[in-house]
């Protein structure tokens, strides 16, 4: 592990008289795969939204490759080289698989998305976009429209998108979710690929993709950290055992 590319420091934000983010601190370091999980109504994804921009926490601070972002915008952090896969797909289906990476690839470079006939135009972009689309194992899925790609495949372009942006971290938002187990696997597979390319903050309820990819596991219980170690320190917590995992730790 090298230096924290994310630290959370003191992070709280509440909606109304509701705390759903309570004093959260954690960190991610380079080339980590770093895992929350919890309950339904934990505060995983409003975690993540406050990480990624699209939430301001009330209180705390967000510190990324160095640099403080807690009052940066969404546009500003992918700059900075943090992405993010919504749990939710968010592609264009009337496009190619190879446009909607050469538009991610222009928007990181600060183009305007209706200029995105130039960015195809560009061979260097196109030569971007194809490399990540081969990384994620879709090279023969360039020009096909990606409304037309099965539901795994959109998830595999969308981390194209997310690659061609050169991220430092990536937010990962129930990657599984939708999946059939076929598809999870080949998911699975994947992002155990791409570990060696970027650092991974991973949200997700599948738990044999958690233990699969996870280098440190952070459990979320009422907004709080409950724990926070190892997959195996966190399979054989008790409270997390009885509370998440179920009494046989599964």
């Amino acid at each position: 592990m090298g230096e924290p590319v994310l630290e959370i420091d003191h992070l709280s934000k509440s909606f109304g008289g509701l705390r759903v983010t309570n004093d959260v601190s954690l960190t991610v370091e380079s080339g980590e795969v770093h895992a929350l999980i919890g309950p339904n109504g934990a505060g995983k994804t409003t975690l993540v939204a406050q990480i990624s921009g699209t939430l301001r926490p009330d209180k705390g601070v967000i510190r990324f490759a160095g640099h403080d972002i807690t009052s940066l915008g969404v546009a500003a952090r992918v700059r900075h080289h943090l992405s993010r896969v919504f749990q939710i797909s968010n592609i264009l289906g009337s496009f190619t698989a190879l446009e909607n990476v050469a538009i991610a690839a222009q928007s990181f470079n600060g183009s305007s998305f209706r200029f995105w006939k130039p960015a195809i135009a560009d061979a260097a972009v196109i030569d971007r976009a194809q490399a990540a689309l081969t990384s994620v194992g879709l090279a023969t899925r360039s020009g096909m429209q990606a409304s037309e790609l099965s539901h795994g495949e959109k998830r595999a372009l969308e981390l194209a998108m997310c690659l061609v942006q050169e991220p430092k971290l990536i937010l990962l938002d129930e990657p599984m979710a939708g999946t059939g187990r076929d598809e999870t696997a080949r998911l699975t597979e994947l992002l155990v690929s791409l570990k060696d390319k970027t650092a991974m903050l991973l949200v997700e309820h599948d738990m044999g993709t958690v233990f699969a990819l996870a280098d440190r596991i952070t459990v979320l219980v009422g907004g709080a950290v409950l724990l926070s170690g190892t997959p195996e320190e966190v399979r054989g917590h008790p409270l997390v055992r009885t509370a998440y995992l179920g009494a046989d730790g599964s």
